[in-house]
């Protein structure tokens, strides 16, 4: 899998039609939008080999207006590129393995829940 940052943005700016500069942003990301992005370059050791898997989004927004004599056009857009797994290759058999992830919120939530529980425990003893 090529290196590449988990987010990156692009601003452009562009004097001209609103359809030439959605398709010059369009051109743009497109050339991100592979399957190489999805899935890394295989590695073997030791008789099993790994194939690296991340989840990709794209988007982007943009307008245009005119006012008097003057037009213009303007927007921008990213890619987010983020593990999610790898393909194990082992014995002929093929096998998925996540990677698992516990967001901020939710160890925020569980340490929350255990001072309550704490709590509790200890006001009972007392």
């Amino acid at each position: 899998m090529q290196p590449e940052p988990s987010a990156r943005t692009e601003t452009v700016t562009h004097s001209g039609s609103a359809e030439g500069f959605l398709g010059r942003m369009t051109d743009k990301l497109g050339a991100t939008a592979r399957a190489a992005t999805v899935f890394g370059d295989p590695v073997e050791r030791n008789g099993v080999t790994v194939i690296p898997v991340a989840k990709a989004r794209w988007g982007f927004g943009g307008g245009a207006g005119k006012r008097r004599d003057e037009d213009g056009a303007g927007g921008g857009g990213g890619v987010q590129v983020i593990p999610v797994g790898f393909i194990e290759l082992r014995d002929g058999g093929a096998e998925f393995r996540p990677i698992r992830n516990v967001s901020f919120g939710w160890l925020i939530l569980g340490g929350l829940a255990g001072l309550f529980l704490l709590g509790r425990a200890c006001s009972r003893r007392t």
